[in-house]
C-alpha cells in the first residue's frame, strides 16, 4: 500500500496525469521528482490503474492537465474557454494565449517566482507592479508594452536575494524582454507559435467543452 504524503499534493497531481506538470519549480527538474520513482497514479491501486481512455476520457485528462498547470478552478477555466470560443480563428491558440498572459503566469515566466502558485502569492500580496503601479489581481491580462516587475522595496529585501541573483541566468520566452538588473520584464508581443506549446492539447479541451 502506498503511503500518502499530504505535503506532496502537487506531485500527486503530476502522477495522476502520468507526466511532469512542473508545479514545484526546481524540484520538478531534479532527481528528487517523485514521478521518476513512482510513475503511476496515486492511491492503493495506482500501479494497476492505468487504463485505455475513451475519446471523452482523453479530452477530460487534457482539460485537467491545463487546469492543474495554471492552478485554476473549473468556473474560471470554463470562462476562458468561452472567451476563446467567441473569437474568430484558432480557438485553441486563443485559449493558450489567454492562459499565458495571466499576470501570475507572466511573473513566473519572467523568473520572479519559482512556480505559478508562488507567482500568484507575490501578486496577491502586492509585490508586483505594472508600469510602476501595484496590481494585485493574478488573473489580470497583460498587454503589449507593459513592464512587469518587483516593487523597489522588494528589490532590496533579503527575501528576494536568491531570486535576483539567479535572474541573469533565467531564459524568458521570446515575447518578454527580461531586464535582470531591474528585476522586470517588458511584454513586446503576444505569445504565439512555439511560445504557446504546452504539454496539453488545447484543441481537445475545446472539444471537451463543445460536446
Amino acid at each position: 500500500m502506498e503511503k500518502k504524503d499530504k505535503n506532496d499534493l502537487k506531485c500527486r497531481k503530476c502522477r495522476r496525469e502520468g507526466e511532469k506538470l512542473f508545479l514545484k519549480g526546481e524540484k520538478c527538474s531534479s532527481g528528487k521528482c517523485p514521478i521518476l520513482r513512482r510513475n503511476y497514479p496515486p492511491g492503493v491501486h495506482g500501479p494497476k490503474s492505468r487504463t485505455r481512455l475513451t475519446g471523452y476520457g482523453i479530452q477530460l485528462r487534457e482539460k485537467q492537465k491545463a487546469k492543474r498547470i495554471y492552478d485554476l478552478k473549473e468556473k474560471k477555466f470554463a470562462n476562458y474557454v468561452a472567451a476563446a470560443s467567441s473569437k474568430k480563428g484558432d480557438t485553441g491558440q486563443f485559449l493558450s494565449a489567454i492562459l499565458e498572459t495571466r499576470l501570475d503566469n507572466v511573473v513566473f515566466k519572467i523568473g520572479l517566482a519559482k512556480s505559478r502558485k508562488h507567482a500568484r502569492q507575490l501578486v496577491s500580496h502586492a509585490h508586483i507592479i505594472i508600469n510602476g503601479k501595484r496590481v494585485n489581481i493574478p488573473s489580470y491580462q497583460v498587454k503589449i508594452g507593459q513592464v512587469i516587475g518587483l516593487k523597489e522595496k522588494d528589490k532590496k529585501s533579503e527575501k528576494f536575494k536568491t531570486t535576483l541573483e539567479n535572474l541573469p541566468k533565467h531564459q524568458a520566452p521570446s515575447w518578454i524582454t527580461l531586464n535582470a538588473e531591474n528585476a522586470e520584464g517588458k511584454i513586446v508581443s503576444m505569445p504565439q507559435g512555439d511560445d504557446l506549446k504546452q504539454n496539453f492539447d488545447p484543441k481537445l479541451i475545446i472539444e471537451y467543452y463543445s460536446r
